[in-house]
């Protein structure tokens, strides 16, 4: 067995073991990893097979009805997370009450996921996966690094500067790149260029975290003129976007990628093109 193969059923079995403890507990870790394992399985099936069969194609569309779910819960854990790492703030009482609002939601979003994880859904999971897990056919000559290489390359980037959208494409490609990419068998040039997808998924995903809890926040407190701790908020998701953008412009995974960001004066441009930072401190709580 190569170790493409050796890997793909290790996915298989994380996937079923992530499922099991999900249905048991929807806790901020569970909901995590169910929802890299549940992406690195679609990853696999989608970019790295030849082929999806019947069976494979029904699998990932519960899986992905799950996700979703998953996904409404483990977007407001990253809100609260994000939330909390701020120390000294401006009203505090607005900040203790968008996170009570958020926990709030969060008992909504969990109650929905339990009620789709039913005994029928996670027996037919199991069951396809199993059955996924003995007919899938990972020995092929395509190359998990090619591939990952491919996903970042069709991207396309604005003669412009990079804006919100295109860094939320750039989010997913990354995210999926390195999913493929360890896939591949062991090497020093796989290890670098996964360490440097997880670098770049880190920095794109921390961005975005302060961006969702900047649009929760501005939803229940109001605007920047209404709410310092907003603007505060506004303020920190600038710099994680610029931190990001940086980030992107000087990766060596997107060496001859970037065409059009090639002079100093381009990407200086682009790496500026942040939100407007918002300064209010003159705000009751």
């Amino acid at each position: 067995m190569s170790i493409t193969s050796e890997r793909s059923q290790f996915v298989f079995r994380k996937a079923e073991q992530a499922l099991r403890k999900l249905s048991s507990g929807q806790d901020a870790e569970r909901v995590h990893r169910f929802r890299t394992t549940v992406r690195r399985l679609q990853t696999m099936l989608e970019e790295l097979s030849p082929e999806r069969d019947r069976n494979q194609k029904k699998l990932l569309k519960i899986l992905e009805r799950v996700r979703k779910r998953a996904g409404k819960v483990r977007d407001l854990d990253v809100q609260l997370t994000a939330l909390r790492s701020l120390k000294i703030l401006p009203e505090p009482r607005r900040k203790t009450r968008l996170t009570h609002g958020l926990i709030e939601l969060r008992l909504k979003h969990e109650n929905k996921l339990r009620k789709i994880l039913t005994r029928n859904v996670i027996r037919e999971v199991r069951k396809r996966l199993k059955r996924a897990s003995k007919e899938a056919g990972l020995e092929t000559s395509r190359d998990p690094l090619a591939i990952a290489r491919q996903m970042l390359a069709q991207v396309e980037f604005p003669a412009g500067p990079l804006t919100e959208d295109v860094m939320h494409q750039f989010r997913t490609a990354v995210k999926r790149a390195r999913y493929a990419a360890e896939f591949a068998p062991k090497s020093a040039e796989a290890s670098q260029f996964i360490a440097e997808l997880k670098r770049l998924q880190d920095a794109i995903g921390s961005w975005h975290d302060w961006l969702t809890l900047t649009r929760s926040a501005g939803t229940r407190l109001g605007d920047v003129s209404e709410s310092s701790l907003v603007a505060t908020l506004h303020n920190v998701t600038g710099s994680k976007f610029r931190h990001a953008v940086a980030a992107l412009l000087a990766s060596p995974a997107f060496k001859g990628v970037l065409r059009h960001t090639k002079s100093t004066e381009q990407s200086r441009k682009l790496n500026t093109q942040a939100p407007t930072r918002v300064v209010r401190t003159d705000v009751a709580a």
